[in-house]
């Protein structure tokens, strides 16, 4: 009998023998040379940290070397020579230009953080093809021309009765962004069921650096991950059915995804009740709370809004024995809220709520005794001016609002000052067409900008794509 032939061949010796493929190059080798291949990836990852490396050292120069120092001598220069009354205004204004200095440094800082982190977890479990190569070398290649084309900043002056007036411009025009009008549906989309292929009401949507989703189901009493492309998602949080345990929800309504520890804090609705999942414990954070919505800040603050008390609070990071402190109260000062539901915090812990039966969107600085209205507050409608149920809500770094309008079947965004939003996705009708939403909640976008929304009602996670 013929020994049956098993070989191959080897792609760097090209001689027929038992080979092992790579799935970064889809390249076979034997054993030898599949050894030599692997050292060559693990040298040019090493050359990729040394880049890191460097790139650190760099970040550390500039944050030492401010680049606006001129700027900062042409402002004493102008206090030298003006009057006392103009002395605020120009502290103010140092204080705004090193702002945005920091500010830039410490978003490249944190980018570089996260990269650094991905690096460090596949050099330690030795596992990575040229797909993750490529991907960090692209990666370092766009925070490097990120941080050698800083926002650019100048002096523009106003001509007055007796000084000139100054003020920090920056030179670079914010970017409005645009969406693709018909969505790309990557998760769900099969129909209402439990299955994993399938969601049952989608209220809540995170999107970590991978593009994978986190999902909080309501009524599958869940929170599930769907891998980037996946084809169905994966349990992690309440796969054990409706109910008070432990290990149960009962209508989740939001959650909060920490990607360093891989815990999950969610509101637990109908328990009432906060509680955190760690690697499958479970911890109560929170008893006795009609809560709703959830929020944590950059300082690790957690937010939770109480739909039946109208109110906001906050806790300080495993300081939850107390009643926390009110940063929003919906019950006076003629800014009575009607059910709080969704949340957002800006970086200075301003305090955004969706005030759902109001059909407007509030705006809380911090420290704030009232609120003011920052989207909606026409009464209910479906003009550019009004909300119809207004649901999720997000600001992004212009301070632009975007709030999911459930009754209306859009997304609108309101930009500071107007008098109306506009339509950004959505706003053709209830259906489950790609350019239709039938009750969205949850809103999210990724880092290039692609807008996700939970399509309530439709059971599915749309996907709108930026526009370039």
């Amino acid at each position: 009998m013929a020994m049956a032939n098993n070989k191959t061949q080897c792609f760097t010796c090209n001689k027929e023998k038992i080979t092992y493929p790579c799935e970064g190059c889809s390249q076979r080798f034997c054993l030898v040379h599949l050894n030599e291949h692997k050292q060559l990836l693990s040298d040019e990852l090493n050359h990729i940290i040394n880049n890191y490396d460097q790139f650190k050292q760099t970040i550390n120069e500039q944050k030492q070397n401010p680049q606006n120092h001129s700027l900062i001598e042409q402002i004493n220069q102008w206090e030298k020579h003006s009057i006392e009354i103009i002395q605020q205004k120009a502290k103010e204004c140092r204080e705004t230009a090193i702002k945005y200095s920091q500010k830039f440094i410490s978003n490249i800082e944190m980018k570089f953080h996260d990269l650094s982190e991905e690096i460090k977890q596949l050099h330690k479990e030795n596992d990575f093809n040229e797909i993750n190569l490529n991907y960090l070398t692209n990666q370092l290649r766009n925070i490097t021309e990120e941080l050698n084309n800083p926002l650019k900043i100048s002096i523009q002056q106003y001509s007055q009765t007796f000084i000139n007036d100054i003020s920090i411009i920056s030179s670079k025009k914010p970017i409005i962004n645009k969406w693709k009008q018909n969505a790309i549906t990557v998760a769900g989309g099969n129909g209402k069921g439990q299955q994993l292929d399938q969601l049952n009401r989608p209220v809540r949507i995170f999107i970590d650096q991978k593009k994978n989703i986190f999902i909080a189901e309501y009524s599958n009493h869940r929170i599930v991950e769907w891998k980037r492309n996946a084809k169905e998602g994966q349990v992690v949080a309440g796969e054990n059915g409706q109910g008070n345990r432990m290990d149960q929800l009962n209508h989740p309504t939001d959650m909060i995804i920490d990607q360093q520890n891989h815990s999950i804090i969610i509101a637990d609705f109908e328990n009432r009740r906060v509680i955190q999942w760690l690697n499958q414990n479970q911890q109560i954070l929170i008893h006795n709370i009609d809560c709703h919505g959830l929020a944590m800040d950059k300082y690790g603050f957690l937010y939770v809004s109480d739909y039946v008390k109208n109110e906001v609070r906050r806790w300080k990071m495993g300081e939850y024995d107390n009643e926390g402190i009110v940063v929003a109260d919906g019950n006076g000062n003629g800014n009575q809220l009607n059910c709080y539901t969704f949340l957002f915090v800006d970086e200075e812990q301003s305090v955004y709520v969706s005030d759902r039966d109001n059909h407007r969107v509030m705006k809380w600085r911090k420290d704030a005794k009232e609120g003011r209205i920052v989207a909606g507050g026409n009464e209910r409608g479906g003009n550019l001016k009004q909300l119809s149920s207004s649901a999720g809500v997000i600001v992004d770094n212009l301070g632009q609002v975007y709030v999911a309008d459930f009754d209306n079947h859009r997304i609108m965004r309101w930009c500071e000052g107007k008098e109306e939003g506009e339509i950004i996705v959505g706003g053709n009708g209830e259906g489950d067409q790609s350019n239709q939403l039938n009750g969205p909640t949850g809103l999210c976008f990724d880092d290039e900008g692609n807008l996700y929304v939970a399509d309530y009602l439709n059971h599915r996670i749309e996907k709108f794509e930026v526009v370039l």
